[in-house]
């Protein structure tokens, strides 16, 4: 038969958790911030707008402080560059050799013009010279370029005519700014440009008019080309260090990737067994003796874990004592109502009524506290500890005893302290030390007396606030110091009502002392003799700005 013929549906494989195994997002994170700070690091230096800016600020300083200096030397008639009486002009012959012989720094070109706008002179006459304003410049050089390999038979003719019209429209474009930028100086404004060069490279150009005394007799233009290569040289001595950094980036993608995204991975894995019910507690030793917050998660988890597994094992074995208390009253009730029937006689009758009546209060006391025991764990839960006052709480509690005691019963006595305040729940604190008072007094003989006191050691650095319920009764066994605080334990002297007490009381007192941060203990009181005089409970909880109140 198969699973579904059986009503049982088949189990799925996780495909959640194969999928987060397969890929981590929280390693895709880290990859995708680390390669996008890295994105911002390779665009920023490969950009270099800035450090451009100031090269072409700082070059254009440089070109024109060596173009005021030239232009200062060639109005200078002493010179021999400016001819002419009383009108002065730039000698087309001295000019250009004066220049060639005074100006030849690497890097740099230097041309001079003329007033009417003609180059007479050019510190790099190898480039050719086109026509400026409508003239032509004769030069010994002889312009042109060397021509390109030839090649092989066959090989069919390029059309380069688009090349050859680029490479016009650039030249003219280049002679276009070259004119503005001379026709701007021989106005007599100093000129500083970035513009394309003939060759089409880009350049940084000053032209600063020539003056003879306050009359214009031609332009010097200063050019400089290095800029480009200067930003080449910076990007390549960037490069290394940004494949270092690219490197380092991916290495601390990958560790953490493997000391984080993959230890939160395996947690969340053992999680999902521990709700699928594959495992009672997460339990990944490697990663609990880390130190650091990967191993604090993995010993939380672990801890929370193994605190629900053993609530479970708990509500596990309360379930099956409450089965067997309940069991008992019922099994009672069971055989005197079958054997009521039976009986003839009224004496008899009415001894099975009365034991019927003391099996139905018992089971009423057991269902009343079981009740208050399975609603105490949500009720802690729920209430916000808050400052407590002791003294007004058992006063309060005491006081009611007081109005309520009946003759014969054990009046409750209050000794109250200094400051004891902590910090709590009223409400089950309260429920602490009424259990404690009612099984004080249960024990107590008639007309006894249950003295409650509150005391705090000023000298113990802890500055715990301790309660302490003593009565005259007859002390407790030995060897049940610490049974009778088990689920179910009584232990009554003889004559006790039947079925008044249903063993739970002094396991709740522990339950919520221990929920408050807090211990209870059980002790007896003897005289001087070393005889047993009664008992004595005591409660130890911490003060207000020392106590952690555990959530249940």
């Amino acid at each position: 038969m198969s699973d579904a013929e059986d009503g049982q549906r088949p189990e799925e494989p996780d495909t959640r958790r194969v999928k987060r195994f397969g890929f981590s997002r929280l390693g895709g994170l880290i990859l995708a911030l680390n390669l996008v700070s890295l994105f911002i690091l390779f665009g920023g230096a490969l950009a270099l707008n800035e450090l451009r800016q100031g090269l072409v600020e700082a070059r254009q300083e440089a070109l024109t402080s060596q173009a005021e200096l030239l232009v200062r030397v060639l109005g200078e008639p002493r010179v021999g560059v400016t001819q002419g009486v009383p009108t002065p002009y730039l000698d087309p012959i001295e000019a250009p050799r004066w220049l060639t012989d005074n100006f030849i720094p690497a890097g740099q070109r230097a041309r001079l013009f003329d007033v009417d706008g003609l180059a007479v002179a050019d510190s790099a006459p190898g480039l050719p010279l086109q026509p400026i304003a409508d003239s032509y410049v004769l030069t010994e050089a002889i312009p042109g370029e060397a021509l390109p390999p030839a090649r092989p038979a066959g090989t069919p003719v390029e059309d380069d005519s688009k090349a050859i019209a680029r490479e016009s429209s650039d030249l003219a474009r280049a002679n276009a700014e070259l004119s503005a930028e001379v026709a701007g100086a021989l106005e007599g404004q100093p000129q500083a440009n970035v513009r394309m060069a003939e060759d089409g490279r880009r350049v940084i150009s000053v032209s600063l008019p020539v003056r003879h005394v306050r009359q214009v007799l031609g332009v010097l233009t200063l050019e400089a080309g290095d800029v480009d290569q200067i930003l080449d040289a910076q990007r390549r001595a960037l490069l290394p260090f940004a494949v270092v950094a690219l490197a380092v980036n991916l290495l601390a993608s990958l560790l953490l990737h493997l000391f984080v995204a993959r230890p939160v991975m395996r947690l969340s894995a053992a999680a999902e067994e521990v709700r699928q019910g594959r495992a009672r507690a997460i339990s990944l030793p490697d990663l609990e003796h880390r130190k650091d917050e990967i191993g604090d998660l993995a010993r939380s988890l672990e801890t929370m874990t193994e605190t629900l597994s053993d609530r479970m094992d708990a509500i596990e074995a309360f379930a099956a004592d409450v089965s067997h208390e309940i069991k008992n009253p019922l099994t009672s009730i069971r055989s005197a109502l079958e054997t009521l029937d039976l009986v003839k006689e009224k004496s008899q009758r009415d001894r099975l009524t009365a034991l019927l009546q003391a099996d139905v209060r018992r089971l009423d006391r057991l269902i009343t506290d079981i009740s208050n025991a399975s609603r105490l764990d949500a009720e802690l839960s729920r209430d916000r500890p808050r400052p407590v006052d002791l003294n007004a709480l058992l006063g309060d509690i005491v006081q009611v005893y007081e109005t309520t005691s009946k003759p014969g019963e054990a009046s409750v006595v209050l000794t109250p302290g200094g400051d004891a305040r902590v910090l709590g729940r009223d409400g089950p604190l309260g429920q602490v030390f009424r259990n404690l008072i009612d099984n004080a007094r249960s024990f107590s003989p008639t007309g006894g007396e249950v003295r409650v006191t509150i005391g705090r050691d000023e000298t113990d650095t802890g500055r715990i606030v301790t309660v302490s319920v003593e009565d005259d009764g007859p002390g407790i066994p030995p060897d049940n110091l610490e049974t009778v605080f088990e689920r179910f334990y009584t232990s009554r002297p003889r004559g006790t009502a039947f079925g008044a007490n249903s063993g739970l009381g002094l396991s709740i007192v522990r339950q919520i002392v221990e929920a408050h941060g807090g211990r209870v203990r059980a002790e007896n009181r003897t005289d001087p003799s070393g005889t047993v005089v009664g008992a004595r409970f005591q409660v130890d909880l911490p003060a207000t700005h020392l106590a952690v109140v555990r959530r249940p």
